[in-house]
């Protein structure tokens, strides 16, 4: 069993190092590891990945010792247990707009006493060894985590409610999602969504973010207390970040 670095991390109240991956790339867990990332957010929502390779990946994982935050094409209990077994560090959940459906999750996905999830010791997560029972879902309880997504107005609205809820772990903005729909209902910025979602997560002490690839949206995110920014997807860093950078070194003068 190992330790999760964002949890570690969010509990010192620092910025958990995340990034992006979407396709079937080995090497980048390996580099992203190396590269002093603590979680890697798997996207499944929006990337087709086999059941093997997503096995695969989460392996590599923890082989490297890296977080995998997996947002999951499924809301079925057991397949969403399936994995948090196979290896996940923690589960990111899309639109989650009403308390009702953030208890719905934990109840999912969290043991006793916190919810109703069945036992397996048998997993990756535990190291392929069916034992102690006790101590398996202690270190469940303590080492894995719940993420929802904040995508919606009505998500904004109930952020308090949502925030409240014991067994959500931590809270993401979705920007792109949301702020369509912002624009489609009126009545909100985004900006101000922000600030309600920062001020919720300050009142319930749930570390909350979201993504942040420019310097400026990094750095205003977290001064309004953001940990979990994404700083980086597998294009951004290896593709478009190098040539930026060797633009940026070639430019005469």
């Amino acid at each position: 069993m190992r330790n999760s670095k964002a949890l570690a991390r969010a509990r010192r109240g620092e910025v958990i190092r995340t990034c992006v991956l979407g396709h079937y790339i080995p090497a980048f867990v390996a580099q992203a590891a190396r590269a002093g990332y603590d979680c890697i957010w798997l996207d499944l929502e929006h990337r087709m990945l086999s059941p093997r390779e997503v096995q695969a990946l989460l392996a590599h994982s923890h082989l490297h010792d890296i977080d995998i935050l997996l947002r999951p094409p499924t809301l079925e209990k057991t397949g969403l247990c399936r994995y948090l077994e196979e290896g996940a560090t923690g589960l990111m959940i899309p639109f989650v707009c009403t308390p009702e459906k953030a208890r719905m999750l934990v109840e999912s996905v969290k043991f006793p006493p916190l919810g109703d999830r069945g036992i397996d010791p048998g997993g990756l997560d535990n190291g392929f060894q069916a034992r102690d029972v006790d101590a398996y879902t202690a270190w469940a309880l303590r080492e894995t985590f719940l993420c929802v997504q904040i995508e919606t107005p009505l998500a904004v609205r109930n952020i308090d409610a949502i925030a409240a809820v014991k067994g959500i772990d931590m809270i993401f903005v979705g920007p792109a999602d949301l702020g369509f729909r912002l624009r489609q209902a009126g009545g909100m910025t985004l900006e101000e969504a922000w600030e309600r979602v920062a001020a919720a997560c300050r009142r319930h002490g749930v570390p909350f973010g979201g993504p942040a690839l420019a310097p400026d949206e990094f750095r205003r995110r977290r001064a309004q207390g953001a940990q979990l920014l994404v700083a980086c997807s597998e294009f951004r860093s290896w593709a478009r970040g190098l040539a930026e950078d060797i633009r940026r070194y070639d430019e005469p003068g």
